[in-house]
């Protein structure tokens, strides 16, 4: 089994930052994809990023590129996402995610655990 845990979500302005981590923990974690996704109210879930556990490639949305940044410790079993000039639309509960497989990275279902959520709330 494995338990992802995110934190770091919180009330920000808008032009402002937030950083988010998800921490893994089980023995059966080997990931081959770990992504970040986002539900705001009224909403479907959305791909936000996704990083390559093994080879460390990221991909973004293309309303975050240049503003969001995904890195990875291995070793810590910890993925960050880094938010930088934060828009009111960005409100939303964010949720991290580990998938098996690389193949459609962005899809929500190919992602087989996930963590709790953890709630970003942009003010304008």
């Amino acid at each position: 089994q494995v338990q992802l845990v995110e934190s770091g979500g919180g009330l920000v302005q808008a032009g402002g930052s937030l950083r988010l981590s998800c921490a893994a923990s089980g023995r059966t974690f080997r990931p081959s994809v770990m992504g970040w996704f986002r539900q705001a109210p009224g909403k479907e879930r959305e791909f936000v990023a996704a990083i390559s556990w093994g080879g460390g490639s990221a991909y973004y949305r293309d309303s975050v590129k240049g503003r969001f940044t995904l890195s990875r410790d291995n070793a810590k079993n910890m993925v960050d996402l880094q938010m930088n000039s934060l828009k009111p639309e960005d409100t939303a509960v964010y949720y991290c995610a580990s998938s098996p497989s690389p193949v459609e990275y962005w899809e929500a279902g190919r992602y087989d655990y996930w963590g709790q959520g953890t709630q970003v709330t942009v003010s304008s």
